[in-house]
C-alpha cells in the first residue's frame, strides 16, 4: 500500500467510528426475556431487520449499519409480535438506548429524538389530564380554563420549536391539538375537539404513514370520539375520514379502512363491516391489486346474514345407509346450525356436549357437524359421541376449501341457517347460540 493511500485510510478511520451507531437496551425483570428482535415498520407492514440475544442481565446491543434508512423502527420483545413490542425513531445521526420494564415500559437513556417525543406526549397528557379534570370538576371558572388551554398552547409551540430539523417535529404537528381561544363548554369543545381532530395530520408524510401514531389517533377518531355509537355516527365518522385523507395516498388508504373494516367485524357489526368494504375499501383493493383482501371482502360479503350459505356435498344416513346429497337440498328442519369445529380443539370438545344436551329439546334444529382435520382417525372415534349431527369430514383442516369458503378463522364456528338455507344468525360461542335460540 503506497503511502498516501494509508495517510487516506488512517484519516478514514476514526470518521467511519464516529459514524457508526448502536441500538441498546435493558429488559427487565431479565428472566423474562430471551432475544430482542429489530423491525423496519413501513407504510405498508413492516420488514425484519435483525436480532439480538440478551444476556443474564437483560441487556443487548446491536449495529445500526450505514444501510438502515432513517425512519420508524420496532422493537418486539415476545410473542405474539403484534401485542409485545414498541416503536421508536432513528434519524441516521445518533444512537438509540433504552431501559424496558415490564410494568412501567420504556424509558429512553439515549436519542434525542425519542426523548423530546416522550417527554412532549408525557406533558400533553399531564395538561389534557387537566383539562378533564376541569369539566369533571363542572367548572365554569373561565379564567382557570384560559390559563389551561394556554398551557396548552405554550407547550404546543415550545415542542414545535425545539424539534425543528428533526423526524420527531412531523409527529409533533400532527398531534397539535385543538385549542380554543374562549370559554367553552364541554358540549361545545367535545364538538370542536372532534372537527379539528385530524386537521393536522399529514397523510402523505411517510413516517406518519409507518407509525402507529396514525393508526391510533385514525381509530380514536372513527371509534372514540363520542358516547354515541350508533350506526350513523359510525358511518358518518367513516365518511369524514375518507374527506380529511383526501385525494391520492391509495395504499395507506387501503391500509387504515383495511383496519376499519377488521375492526367493525371483530365488533360483530356486519352492517358496517359491509358497508366499509361497500363504500370504499373492495374498491381500494381493486385499486392497490390486493387479491388476498379482495377475497377475504367477498367471502365475509356473502357469509353475512341475509345471504344464502355457500353449498357443499355431504352425506346422511337413512334407512341403515347413507345417501349423498348437499346442503342446499337437505329439507329436514326448520333451522340448521352448521359447526365447523375439530377433534383437536380442546375448546370445540367442550362446546359440543353443551350443544348435544341442550338441543335435545330443539328438534326444530339439525346440527352439520363440519370436522376440520389433517386426518381421518380421531376424527371418526369422537364422532360416535354425537350420532344425531350430520357430520362432514373436512381433511386439509385450515386449507380446506368450504371452511375458506365460509371464512372460518377459528374453531369452533357457528352458523344458523333457516330451513331455505339463508344465514340468519352467526353466534360467537354456545351462549350467544343459545340466546339465540330463546
Amino acid at each position: 500500500m503506497t503511502m498516501k493511500r494509508l495517510l487516506f485510510s488512517i484519516l478514514l478511520l476514526p470518521s467511519l467510528l464516529i459514524g457508526q451507531h448502536s441500538l441498546s437496551g435493558e429488559f427487565s425483570p431479565a428472566e423474562d426475556f430471551t432475544y430482542a428482535f429489530l423491525y423496519h415498520a413501513t407504510p405498508s407492514g413492516t420488514e425484519y431487520v435483525d436480532k439480538a440475544q440478551l444476556d443474564s442481565e437483560g441487556k443487548f446491543q446491536m449495529t445500526l449499519d450505514s444501510i438502515i434508512n432513517p425512519g420508524i423502527y420496532k422493537i418486539v420483545y415476545a410473542i405474539p409480535a403484534e401485542e409485545n413490542y414498541f416503536d421508536f425513531i432513528y434519524n441516521g445521526k445518533e444512537s438509540v438506548a433504552f431501559k424496558f420494564d415490564l410494568e412501567t415500559g420504556v424509558e429512553f437513556t439515549n436519542s434525542n429524538e425519542n426523548k423530546l417525543w416522550t417527554s412532549y406526549i408525557k406533558s400533553m397528557d399531564m395538561v389534557n389530564r387537566t383539562l378533564s379534570n376541569f369539566y369533571i370538576q363542572k367548572s365554569t371558572d373561565k379564567a382557570a380554563f384560559m390559563e389551561i388551554v394556554n398551557t396548552m398552547d405554550n407547550t404546543q409551540k415550545a415542542y414545535e420549536e425545539n424539534s425543528k430539523g428533526m423526524l420527531t417535529e412531523s409527529l409533533v404537528r400532527a398531534n397539535k391539538p385543538y385549542i380554543p381561544n374562549q370559554y367553552e363548554d364541554l358540549s361545545t369543545y367535545a364538538r370542536n375537539l372532534k372537527s379539528n381532530y385530524l386537521k393536522h395530520v399529514d397523510f402523505s408524510n411517510t413516517l406518519l404513514q409507518s407509525s402507529d401514531f396514525l393508526i391510533e389517533r385514525v381509530l380514536a377518531y372513527v371509534f372514540g370520539m363520542t358516547t354515541n355509537t350508533t350506526d350513523s355516527v359510525y358511518k358518518e365518522n367513516v365518511d369524514s375520514l375518507m374527506n380529511n385523507i383526501g385525494e391520492g395516498n391509495l395504499k395507506i388508504k387501503t391500509v387504515l379502512f383495511e383496519m376499519i373494516w377488521q375492526q367493525f367485524k371483530q365488533m360483530g357489526n356486519t352492517e358496517l363491516t359491509n358497508y366499509v368494504a361497500d363504500t370504499y375499501l373492495l374498491q381500494l383493493a381493486n385499486q392497490t391489486n390486493q387479491e388476498e383482501l379482495i377475497e377475504e371482502i367477498n367471502i365475509f360479503k356473502n357469509t353475512s346474514v341475509g345471504n344464502k350459505a355457500p353449498n357443499f356435498d355431504l352425506q346422511i344416513s337413512k334407512d341403515g345407509g347413507t345417501i349423498n346429497t348437499s346442503l342446499h337440498d337437505l329439507y329436514l328442519t326448520d333451522k340448521y346450525l352448521l359447526i365447523f369445529w375439530s377433534s383437536t380443539c380442546g375448546h370445540c370438545m367442550d362446546e359440543l356436549p353443551k350443544i348435544k344436551s341442550y338441543l335435545a329439546s330443539h328438534p326444530e334444529v339439525t346440527v352439520i357437524a363440519f370436522g376440520m382435520e389433517d386426518e381421518d382417525s380421531n376424527w371418526e372415534t369422537v364422532i360416535k359421541q354425537f350420532p344425531d349431527f350430520i357430520h362432514v369430514l373436512g381433511i386439509g383442516k385450515w386449507d380446506n376449501l368450504t371452511s375458506d369458503l365460509y371464512g372460518v378463522e377459528a374453531t369452533p364456528s357457528y352458523f344458523v341457517l333457516d330451513k331455505d338455507k339463508t344465514i340468519i344468525k352467526k353466534p360467537y360461542d354456545f351462549d350467544a347460540l343459545k340466546t339465540f335460540l330463546k
